[in-house]
């Protein structure tokens, strides 16, 4: 039975709330909207009605022929009365035409869905009744028009909402699974190095509760120092891997071949206990400085000579290379050793946070995984390769930042650093 995910709840209702209120709110407008366009038609209709019925009353001098929709009635000073054909029922009214006959003002009334109007015209007193009905079916029509429209306009609302919905909450969901895959790296990477201080701090202590000498402790102190080390060196990757701001388009100009001599001069001492051969080749006369982050970068650096120091025995060699590639301009940074390499099968597995090699033995853990998420958040790339006779090369292509003046302000280098 598969456990609730309560981020992906929490994503689905904020979605929810989002949609549900953007489309009450598009509702509302779209009705806003249809509600005006039907009072408008409406009061317009009626108007030209009541217009063509004022003009009729004043300008008609017989019952003959009246605009359609109208009936004429008239009662001349004699007191009889003449009428279109087929008036509709209860009409006229008489008693209108007599208050108005015996000298009262004009009258203008609506009686059951018709408009009536009751006026002296020269000697005689006209009644001229229009029908509504023609008014009242154009506003029916209007409003299934409008009903259909307020239909589709809020199915493109829900829709619309869903997407905005989405995206708005995207930086939540990217958010919330950081969150999840900073816990689960760090009860992953945390659980074995602090088991492993924290039991060679013990040992250390009842060394020291034993009375041993200085020199019986140099050992595990070193390795003690060793243990912390690493730890903190997990720990910085696990923060790493959780910052979002590993674009390059938030980070200052760097010269990678600057920030490559001194992480390669934080190695020499490493190089010279193992006994490893450790050269710098950088091209003075060409481009490399790039736009990102220098300790994200530098970061990516150091991991990758760690890994081939790590994997690179006594008397071996490892050689960083800078250069540069033509086509779009782009820096090249390779990091390459002559040590036990990796299956081939293994390339692009290498990047995968905490996987397995091919032959399920070879364990990955999250540096070079954190390494290509630097590189491609500034818009590089990185590629692992086995060499023909052993070792593994790591290639980095990075694009250069402003290319004319990228040599303006830094430091000149003379040549290839010493080995």
């Amino acid at each position: 039975m598969n456990r609730p995910d309560p981020d992906r709840d929490l994503l689905r209702r904020a979605r929810r709330t989002l949609a549900v209120r953007h489309t009450l709110v598009m509702a509302v407008i779209l009705l806003g909207v249809g509600a005006v366009a039907l009072v408008v038609v409406a009061h317009e209709e009626r108007a030209a009605l009541a217009a063509s019925v004022r003009q009729t009353a004043a300008t008609e001098e017989d019952v003959v022929d009246p605009p359609a929709g109208s009936w004429i009635f008239r009662l001349d000073a004699a007191g009889v009365l003449t009428a279109t054909e087929d008036p509709p029922p209860g009409f006229p009214d008489r008693p209108a035409l007599t208050r108005v006959r015996s000298g009262g003002p004009a009258e203008e009334t609506e009686i059951g869905g018709y408009l009536m109007i009751t006026r002296r015209h020269g000697d005689a007193t006209v009644q001229v009744v229009g029908s509504l009905a023609a008014q009242q079916a154009e506003t029916r029509r209007l409003l299934a028009a409008l009903g259909g429209a307020e239909l589709l306009g809020l199915a493109a609302a829900i829709v619309a909402a869903l997407l905005l919905a989405r995206r708005a909450t995207a930086p939540l969901g990217d958010a919330l699974a950081r969150q999840r895959r900073f816990v689960a790296d760090a009860s992953h990477e945390l659980r074995t190095p602090i088991a492993q201080l924290h039991t060679r701090a013990q040992l250390l202590d009842q060394e020291l509760r034993a009375g041993a000498s200085a020199e019986d402790l140099t050992p595990d102190a070193r390795r003690l120092v060793a243990a912390a080390r690493q730890l903190g060196e997990i720990v910085e990757d696990l923060l790493l891997s959780t910052q979002l701001e590993n674009r390059a388009e938030i980070g200052a100009e760097v010269d990678l071949g600057v920030l490559a001599d001194g992480v390669v001069a934080a190695f020499r001492q490493r190089s010279r206990s193992r006994r490893i051969e450790l050269s710098l080749n950088l091209d003075p006369d060409r481009p490399s400085t790039v736009h990102g982050r220098a300790a994200a970068l530098r970061r990516v650096l150091t991991t990758l000579l760690d890994n081939a120091f790590n994997h690179t025995e006594p008397g071996g060699h490892i050689a960083v290379e800078l250069g540069n590639l033509d086509g779009p301009p782009r820096v090249q940074l390779t990091v390459r050793d002559d040590g036990t390499g990796f299956d081939p099968a293994d390339a692009e597995r290498l990047f995968d946070r905490f996987a397995r090699g091919h032959d399920d033995h070879r364990r990955f853990g999250l540096g070079l995984a954190l390494a290509r998420e630097v590189v491609t958040g500034h818009g590089g790339t990185i590629e692992a390769h086995r060499g023909p006779a052993g070792g593994a090369t790591f290639t980095i292509r990075l694009p250069v930042s402003r290319p004319a003046d990228a040599r303006a302000g830094r430091p000149r280098r003379t040549g290839p650093a010493s080995r």
